[in-house]
């Protein structure tokens, strides 16, 4: 059968363009549709946006530090506007640069609300297109949990967007998300309340880390209430909002933010209706090469939910590109990945916690640093940073690195190199630092923590 397509693309976003773009590359006719903008969450309403959002704030933090290194700086006022108008200059500018990229791969772009109407069929606002193979990479969306008054809350996505800026934020929720918004909003001037039900935010990192960055965000002026639910919201007479907690009085705020999480961005695609197997949580359920129950059906990215980060959907598409366009038989590998989290000060992490480590080797050895950063000897800050290197004795590997600090990020991508390449401690050892700074504690590191 002549179909209209070789591949068609159900999400413009990380994922879905560079599947559409090496597949084009690599000699397939490859069609993308997107309802919204493109470059998918990432690019609009999550990584790069807030990333600015976090420079803007560090600002603040500045300023005041400027002094103790003989700036004599003036208080001046923030304005919400502008960095708002700039961020979205910035985003457009981005969103060009995808349209020009798939244009430039020889991908029809399609704007329009896609939905798969067979195996080998999609329909955008009416017109079906003939297709060899559909991929879904759809992403994810906010999830509010219901309850009384939840219509008043907003999600990150709106948070970009705010027409009025707030004087105090509640921010409900305890994942990475949550966290960063928190960091956002203080640093910009907000008095800001973050709310988590349970007992320390930032389920699945390392305990020493959660522990840790816990104690930084009370130090930098967030109220972080533990053990905390919402019980409902209401519209307060003056403005605003009055929150109601279960077990705490009822407290106005200006703004309720809930970060609470993530689900698959599946509604109205059409994928239960032809055959496709979708988990418990709605996440659309592939094997090792991302091929659906419905064999010319694949997914990636968040729409699968095994790691909701961008550059594991990047790496899924060019496994899955190579394998229908190439002939190959990639399986991709998730182990040893990277991440941080850019709450302030910023998180990163690399490859197994504490917890799981003792769970795999049983006895594992600790190497643990917790210090001053060399900046704030002057500016008397109460900021610390912590560093944590975990070794499998037996092998003498480094199986896990963790950091909270000052761009703990772009050390941490450094770090995931070593992992990957089986690096032991020895050798972190033998490796000369960079005096000063702070990543040298990684490789200066001697004593195992009692």
């Amino acid at each position: 059968m002549a179909y209209d397509f070789d591949l068609f693309v159900i999400g413009a976003g990380s994922g879905g363009v560079r599947a559409a773009r090496m597949s084009s590359s690599y000699g397939a006719r490859v069609a993308c549709a997107e309802d919204t903008h493109l470059g998918g969450t990432c690019v609009n309403v999550g990584c790069v946006p807030k990333k600015l959002f976090v420079y803007g704030s560090h600002y603040s933090h500045d300023f005041a530090d400027s002094a103790a290194y003989g700036w004599d700086v003036e208080p001046k006022s923030f304005s919400w506007p502008t960095l708002r108008d700039n961020k979205s200059k910035e985003i457009e500018r981005l969103n060009g640069i995808y349209a020009n990229l798939l244009d430039g791969a020889g991908v029809t772009t399609i704007n329009g609300t896609a939905v798969v109407t067979g195996p080998n069929e999609v329909t955008v606002d009416g017109k079906a297109y003939s297709t060899e193979r559909i991929l879904v990479a759809t992403g994810s969306e906010p999830f509010v949990p219901k309850f009384p008054g939840s219509e008043h809350a907003i999600t990150s996505n709106e948070a970009f967007f705010l027409d009025d800026f707030p004087e105090k934020v509640l921010v409900v929720g305890g994942g990475y998300i949550a966290v960063e918004f928190a960091g956002i909003f203080n640093g910009l001037g907000v008095d800001t309340v973050l709310s988590y039900r349970g007992d320390l935010p930032l389920r699945n990192f390392d305990q020493g880390i959660r522990e840790f960055v816990t104690t930084e965000l009370n130090n930098s002026g967030i109220d972080v209430r533990l053990g905390s639910n919402v019980a409902g919201i209401t519209v307060a007479a003056g403005g605003g909002y009055q929150v109601e907690f279960v077990d705490a009085p009822v407290e106005a705020f200006d703004l309720v933010l809930y970060a609470t999480g993530r689900k698959p961005r599946i509604e109205g695609l059409g994928l239960a209706e032809v055959g496709v197997t979708l988990s418990a949580g709605g996440a659309v359920e592939v094997d090792d090469y991302f091929q659906t129950s419905v064999p010319s059906i694949y997914a990636l990215g968040d729409v699968i939910d095994r790691f909701q980060l961008t550059p594991v959907a990047i790496a899924e598409a060019m496994c899955l590109s190579s394998n229908l366009f190439k002939g190959t038989s990639l399986a991709m590998d998730y182990a040893d990945i990277p991440t941080a989290v850019f709450c302030q000060p910023n998180i990163g992490t690399v490859g197994l916690t504490e917890e799981e480590a003792e769970a795999k080797y049983g006895k594992i050895d600790v190497y643990q640093s917790e210090f001053k950063p060399m900046k704030h000897t002057l500016t008397g800050r109460n900021e610390r940073s912590m560093m944590k290197l975990i070794v499998d004795p037996v092998s003498d590997a480094v199986v896990g690195a963790h950091m909270v600090g000052s761009e703990a990020g772009e050390i941490t991508q450094g770090l995931g190199v070593a992992l990957k390449a089986g690096a032991t401690k020895a050798q972190f050892d033998a490796t000369v630092g960079i005096h000063p700074t702070a990543a040298e504690e990684f490789v200066t590191m001697r004593e195992v923590r009692a």
